[in-house]
C-alpha cells in the first residue's frame, strides 16, 4: 500500500471502531441491524440553559441541539439532514460576540472530539481510555466559551446527521471534496441566518481532514454564500496529501522528528527545542541522500546509521529498509520486544500487538480505536440528559462507510492552495496550526515545510504553527489543551 493511501486509511477513520467481519456478519444477518438512520426525521430543535461553576468563574450558557435541513435548489427534495449543537454565553452582544464553526474530520468523523475533546464546556478525559471505560464527563475548565460561541456540525452520517437523498447521484455528491465543502458552507450560512448572527466574527476550528476542509471552507463561504471567515484553527490538518506519498523523499524527512519524539518520550510544551538536531538533519543531510537514490551503498550505510540514532531502532533493521522508515514499521518494531505496538495517533501510547510471532499483524489502533465508545456512549448520553434532544439512533463518532465511499477525483488532495488564497484576499485574515510532537498520522513537520513555502503576505505572524506534547489528538494532554487555548484566544481576540 502507497504510504499516501496508508495515510488516508488512517485520516479517513479506516481503522474501524467496530470490527468490519462483525458488521459484515450483522448485515447478513440483518440488513437492517448496522442502519444508522431510521425513517422517523430528527427531532425539532431543543433549547437548554446551563451554568458551568469553574475555578474562578461561572459560565452561563444556552445550549440548541438540532438539525439544519439541505435541499435540492431547484425541486426542493430533501437530501441530508446535518446535526449540530450550539452553545452560547449569556448575556454578549451577539453582534460583538465571536463565533466559532467546529469540524472534525475523516472523511466520517463526528465533532465530539473537538467538543468532548477540547472546546466544549463538558470533556471527557481521553488518557488511558479504553472501550469499556464509562462515558462520564467533567466540567471542562478550558472551554473556549469564555472568548468565543462554539457551533459543532456533523457532516452528513456522522454523528446524528443523515442523508435523505433518494437519488444515488445526489447522495454521493456529499462524499466528494468539493461536494462535502459545498454542503457545509450551506449549513454555516443556513445556522448563521436562522440565529441572526452576521454581523460577529466567525471563525473555524478544523482537525485533521477538517484542517483539510477549513481553508476550502473558508474559501467557499467567501465566495459563494456571502459570508466573510476572519480566521481559522487548524488542529492536525492535513494541508497537502502529495506530501504523505511513499515515493516522495518528503515523506521520510516530514516524519523523522516525530519518530524522534516518540524515542525521546518528549511530552513538554517545548520539546520541539530538544528537536533541533533532528529538523535540521531532516530538512538538509537527510533529503539530500534520500535523492540521491538507494545504489550508494555508502550513503545507505550513511542514512541508515542517522536515522536508526534518531529513532531508536535497530541500525540492521533500519539498514534493511534503507533508512526510509514507514510509519507502520516504526511502529510496530518499537514495542516488537515486549509484544507492544504504538499507535500511529500517538506514538508514545502502547497496545498489545494480537499476533506478537507473527511477521505481520493486523491491530487495532491503541488511541484512536479505544476512544470511540466512550466518545459515543458520552455524546448520547449529553443529548438525551442535558440537551434534551433524544434521537432514537446510535451516535456514529466515526463511520467506516463514509471512508469507504469517499471519491477524491483525480490528483492528491491539496489545501494549499486555498490557505494562500485566503490569506492573500484578505490582510486580516490569520492561521493558527497546531500539532503534536508524537503525531504520525499528520506529523508536524510535514506541515513545517509546506508553511515554509507561503510567502508571508505581510505580517509573517498571520500564520503561526505550534508544536505541543501529544499525540493527533494533541489536546488529551491537559497541558497542551490549555496552551492551544490561550492561543486560540489570542486568534479570536485579535491579538
Amino acid at each position: 500500500m502507497r504510504a499516501s493511501k496508508w495515510l488516508l486509511a488512517l485520516v479517513l477513520g479506516a481503522l474501524a471502531c467496530a470490527p468490519l467481519a462483525a458488521q459484515d456478519h450483522a448485515k447478513r444477518e440483518n440488513p437492517a441491524a448496522i442502519a444508522t438512520t431510521p425513517p422517523n426525521p430528527l427531532p425539532p430543535e431543543a433549547v437548554t440553559s446551563h451554568v458551568l461553576e469553574l475555578p474562578g468563574r461561572t459560565i452561563r450558557f444556552t445550549a440548541k441541539a438540532g438539525a439544519i435541513r439541505l435541499s435540492n435548489g431547484k425541486t426542493g427534495a430533501p437530501l441530508a439532514d446535518v446535526a449540530y449543537v450550539a452553545f452560547l454565553k449569556d448575556g454578549e452582544d451577539p453582534a460583538k460576540r465571536p463565533l466559532t464553526f467546529a469540524i472534525n474530520g475523516g472523511p466520517g468523523a463526528a465533532s465530539a472530539w473537538l467538543d468532548l475533546g477540547a472546546l466544549g464546556p463538558w470533556r471527557l478525559p481521553l488518557i488511558g481510555a479504553a472501550p469499556s471505560a464509562p462515558p462520564i464527563t467533567v466540567d471542562n475548565a478550558d472551554t473556549w466559551l469564555d472568548f468565543t460561541d462554539l457551533v459543532f456540525i456533523d457532516p452528513p452520517k456522522t454523528g446524528y446527521s443523515r442523508i435523505l437523498a433518494k437519488d444515488d447521484a445526489a447522495a454521493k455528491s456529499f462524499f466528494t471534496v468539493s461536494g462535502d465543502i459545498d454542503a457545509l458552507g450551506v449549513v454555516i450560512r443556513k445556522w448563521i441566518a436562522a440565529n441572526k448572527r452576521w454581523e460577529s466574527p466567525k471563525f473555524i476550528v478544523g482537525e485533521s481532514y477538517g484542517g483539510f476542509r477549513g481553508p476550502k471552507l473558508a474559501r467557499r463561504l467567501s465566495e459563494s454564500e456571502g459570508v466573510g471567515i476572519e480566521g481559522l484553527v487548524l488542529i492536525s490538518p492535513v494541508l497537502d496529501f502529495a506530501w504523505f506519498d511513499g515515493d516522495n523523499p518528503l515523506t521520510y524527512a516530514g516524519r523523522l522528528p516525530s519518530f524522534a519524539a516518540a524515542a525521546r518520550g518528549l511530552t513538554g510544551l517545548d520539546g520541539r527545542k530538544e528537536l533541533a538536531d533532528v529538523e535540521a538533519y531532516a530538512a538538509g543531510p537527510y533529503i539530500v541522500d534520500l535523492l540521491r537514490g538507494e545504489r550508494d551503498p555508502a550513503v545507505l550505510d550513511r542514512v541508515s546509521a542517522k536515522v536508526a540514532s534518531f529513532i531508536g531502532l535497530d541500525p540492521a533493521f533500519v539498514r534493511r529498509l534503507a533508512g526510509r522508515v514507514d510509519t507502520a514499521a516504526f511502529d510496530r518494531e518499537r514495542g516488537r520486544g515486549k509484544g507492544l505496538v504504538a499507535s500511529a495517533y500517538d506514538a508514545l501510547v502502547m497496545g498489545f500487538d494480537p499476533s506478537p510471532h507473527a511477521a505481520t499483524s493486523h491491530y487495532a489502533d491503541p488511541v484512536l480505536d479505544a476512544l470511540c465508545p466512550p466518545l459515543a456512549s458520552a455524546m448520547a448520553d449529553i443529548y438525551q440528559k442535558q440537551l434534551n434532544w433524544f434521537v432514537e439512533a446510535r451516535y456514529d463518532v466515526l463511520n467506516k462507510a463514509v471512508s469507504q465511499d469517499w471519491d477524491w477525483g483525480s490528483g492528491q488532495p491539496d489545501a494549499v492552495a486555498d490557505l494562500k488564497q485566503d490569506l492573500a484576499l484578505d490582510p486580516h485574515f490569520r492561521v493558527l496550526i497546531a500539532h503534536g510532537l508524537t503525531d504520525e498520522v499528520t506529523p508536524y513537520f510535514a506541515t513545517q515545510l509546506l508553511i515554509n513555502q507561503i510567502a508571508p503576505m505581510g505580517d509573517p505572524n498571520r500564520l503561526r504553527l505550534v508544536v505541543y506534547g501529544g499525540g493527533h489528538m494533541v489536546y488529551a494532554l491537559d497541558a497542551s489543551r490549555a496552551a492551544l487555548r490561550d492561543e486560540a484566544q489570542k486568534l479570536i481576540e485579535g491579538k
